[in-house]
């Protein structure tokens, strides 16, 4: 689950678009979101690059840990369904993605 408004997000958004540089420890984390911003449009105003690069990283994440040999075994037992959404910081709802 993401959630909008996603700091990581933003510092992804901002090394890979405007080429800015962050201390060692964010880079981690950032490292690992930089693939699901492929293909997005930087072009695209703020907050709505935003929103569609927290749900490209939460489809992303999902897609890894379907890839996992652990997931694939509990796919094929039954005993797994995995989801991905979005938390809304102001609603409180948490909104499935397809």
């Amino acid at each position: 689950m993401g959630h909008e408004g996603c700091g990581a997000v933003k510092a992804a958004i901002a090394a890979r678009f405007d080429d800015a540089e962050h201390a060692s420890r964010i880079e981690m984390i950032i490292e690992q979101i930089l693939p699901a911003l492929d293909g997005l449009d930087p072009a695209s105003a703020p907050d709505e690059l935003l929103r569609a690069a927290v749900e490209a990283n939460v489809r992303h994440t999902v897609r890894e840990l379907l890839a996992t040999p652990e997931a694939q075994a509990r796919l094929k037992q039954g005993d797994m369904k995995l989801v991905g959404a979005v938390y809304e910081l102001d609603t409180g709802r948490v909104r499935f993605l397809d």
